[in-house]
């Protein structure tokens, strides 16, 4: 149920906030987040970090993460992008923002019990995360080939520290 609250709620923020006329501009920049999330997820099958912990028997991990990266990120990434400012500054107050906001809103789903960390992952990481995940967005927004270079060594460290076994690998 809440995930049909959750899209609910995001298809209305995309009717108020975002630019559709712009779609094509934010286009890569999602393309660039989905394939990263599916990079994880195939990465750390089964081994993973973090997982959605359904709250009905016809839900799984893999339904709901189809869900967010398809339909929940693409609305908030055209906001997100819609509105990063010009200036650093105030890009890295917006950015903190945006960060702040997942943070939060992912340490209520964890209080529910909708949001299960694993293998020494915990809010802390997704905080920091966090903050890497909208700068390299932001960054690939203006510049992808950047943002796709600095993701390479941002991934080595991700496995260096959460390493799966080969054995865990499909």
């Amino acid at each position: 149920m809440y995930l049909a609250i959750v899209v609910a709620v995001l298809l209305v923020l995309a009717y108020f906030f975002v630019d559709w006329n712009r779609w094509k501009d934010f286009y890569p920049t999602i393309q660039f987040y989905i394939m990263c999330n599916l990079l994880y997820n195939f990465i750390f099958f089964n081994h993973t970090l973090w997982a959605y912990n359904p709250s009905t028997s016809w839900l799984n991990h893999s339904i709901i993460d189809l869900t967010f990266s398809l339909i929940i990120i693409p609305i908030i990434l055209m906001i997100y992008l819609k509105y990063i400012p010009k200036a650093f500054k105030n890009a890295l107050f917006y950015i903190l923002a945006w960060v702040a906001n997942f943070t939060v809103t992912e340490y209520f789903f964890q209080r529910a019990g909708l949001f299960i960390y694993e293998n020494g992952w915990g809010i802390f990481n997704s905080a920091f995360f966090n903050v890497i995940m909208f700068s390299v967005l932001g960054l690939h927004f203006k510049r992808p080939l950047h943002a796709i270079l600095l993701s390479i060594p941002i991934i080595a460290i991700l496995l260096f520290f959460h390493h799966p076994s080969f054995g865990d690998l499909k």
